[in-house]
C-alpha cells in the first residue's frame, strides 16, 4: 500500500477564522484532508515578527484555541489531521539554524511579501521577518511536507523552501523533499465595507463563529451600490460585494441569477438580496455551529493541540536526526555532549 503524501500549511493565531479564510484556505484543507497525510501548524512564533507587544502575546493561548476550533468547525477531523503549536517543537529552531547558513541575505530581500508584512504593520524590517521563509522552510520540512497550500501572497516563501531543499540536497545526499506550492483559484474576498480583503483589524468581516443574528446584521449593513436610491433604480451587480458573496455562498445558482437580472432592471430592492444572502450564509454556517458544539468542551481543544504537537516533535526529531547525519554532525555533537556530561557530573561531585 502506498504511503499518502503529506500536505503542511497553518496560520499565525492572530484571531478568529473568516469567510475570507474559508473560500481561500480552509475549503481546500478540509477537501484534500482525505487525499493527504496532514499537517496544520499554528504558527505562535510566526506572529512575533510583527505582533510581538506583550498586548499580542495574551491573546496567542486563546487565539491558537479559536484558530483550531474554527477549523474543526469548517470540518476538519482531529481523527485524520495533526494540529501543532510551533513553538511547542524546539527542534524547529536547530533547523531554522541550519537552514540559515543556505540562502543569502538578497535573496530573502528579494522575497515581495516581507516588505509588505513590515509596512502593514508600521515596523522597519526586523532580522526575525527578514528570516520568516527561512522558519517557514523548517516548518514544511520538519515534517517532510510535500504540498503546502498557500495565499498568492506566500508561494514566494514555498519558494525559499524548495531552493533550501535543493542547496540541502546537493550538499549533503538527498535527505529532504523538495514540496509543492498550491495556490487556490478563488479570488481575495472583499470585505463587508468593499474597501479591502476580509480583515478582523478593517471591522469588515464576517466570522465562521458568528452567531445567526450576528450575520444578518452585518449582511445589512454591507456595501452595495451607492448610486442606487431605490428599489426601483437599475443597479450594478458588478463590484458589489453583496452579489460576490451571493456567488461565493449561495449554492441556489438560479436564485442568485435571477436577484441579479431583477437588480440590474430595477425590479429588486437591497432588503430582499440581502435577506437571502443572509440565509445562505447562516445554512452555510450552521452545520459549523453544530461541529462547534461537539468540540468546545472544556480542554478538547487543548488535548488535541497537545496530542498533535507531541507527534509532529516526534517527525521533526526524525527529521533533524537524518539531516545532522546526512551532514556529518552526528559524532562530532555526540562526542562533545558525552565530554560535556562528563565534566557536569565532575562539578557536581566538586560541589557536593
Amino acid at each position: 500500500m502506498t504511503e499518502k503524501k503529506r500536505l503542511l500549511t497553518g496560520d499565525r493565531p492572530t484571531g478568529k477564522l473568516h469567510l475570507g479564510h474559508l473560500v481561500g484556505s480552509l475549503n481546500n484543507r478540509v477537501r484534500l484532508q482525505h487525499q493527504y497525510e496532514t499537517f496544520l501548524l499554528v504558527a505562535d512564533l510566526h506572529m512575533l515578527t510583527t505582533k510581538n507587544q506583550p498586548e499580542h502575546i495574551a491573546l496567542v493561548d486563546k487565539n491558537a484555541h479559536d484558530m483550531v476550533l474554527d477549523q474543526l468547525a469548517a470540518g476538519i477531523d482531529p481523527e485524520i489531521v495533526t494540529f501543532y503549536l510551533q513553538s511547542g517543537i524546539p527542534e524547529i529552531n536547530e533547523m531554522y539554524t541550519l537552514f540559515q547558513s543556505l540562502v543569502s541575505v538578497a535573496r530573502l530581500e528579494r522575497v515581495p511579501s516581507l516588505k509588505d508584512m513590515a509596512r502593514d504593520a508600521n515596523i522597519e524590517m526586523p532580522l526575525a521577518l527578514l528570516g520568516y521563509p527561512v522558519l517557514q522552510a523548517a516548518d514544511i520540512l520538519c515534517v517532510r511536507g510535500d504540498l503546502v497550500p498557500v495565499g498568492k501572497d506566500n508561494i514566494a516563501h514555498v519558494e525559499v523552501t524548495r531552493e533550501i531543499a535543493r542547496r540541502f540536497n546537493h550538499l549533503y545526499g538527498e535527505t529532504l523533499p523538495v514540496p509543492d506550492g498550491m495556490v487556490g483559484e478563488v479570488p481575495t474576498l472583499v470585505g463587508t465595507d468593499n474597501n479591502a480583503k476580509m480583515s478582523k483589524s478593517l471591522n469588515n468581516a464576517i466570522y465562521l463563529s458568528d452567531t445567526n443574528d450576528e450575520v444578518v446584521k452585518k449582511v445589512k449593513g454591507m456595501y452595495t451600490d451607492p448610486n442606487r436610491v431605490s428599489a426601483d433604480v437599475p443597479g450594478t451587480v458588478e463590484g458589489n460585494p453583496v452579489f460576490d458573496y451571493h456567488d461565493a455562498f449561495n449554492p441556489n445558482k438560479e436564485e442568485v441569477e435571477d436577484l441579479k437580472t431583477r437588480y440590474r432592471a430595477g425590479k429588486v430592492g437591497d432588503v430582499e438580496v440581502k435577506d437571502k444572502l443572509s440565509l445562505a450564509i447562516n445554512n452555510l454556517l450552521d452545520p459549523m455551529r453544530e461541529r462547534r458544539e461537539i468540540y468546545d468542551v472544556t480542554g478538547r481543544v487543548e488535548d488535541i493541540l497537545v496530542q498533535g504537537t507531541l507527534k509532529a516533535r516526534e517527525e521533526t526529531k526524525q527529521t533533524l536526526f537524518a539531516m545532522k547525519k546526512a551532514m556529518g554532525l552526528t559524532g562530532v555533537m555526540n562526542r562533545i555532549r558525552r565530554k560535556a556530561e562528563k565534566y557536569n557530573k565532575k562539578m557536581e561531585k566538586g560541589n557536593s
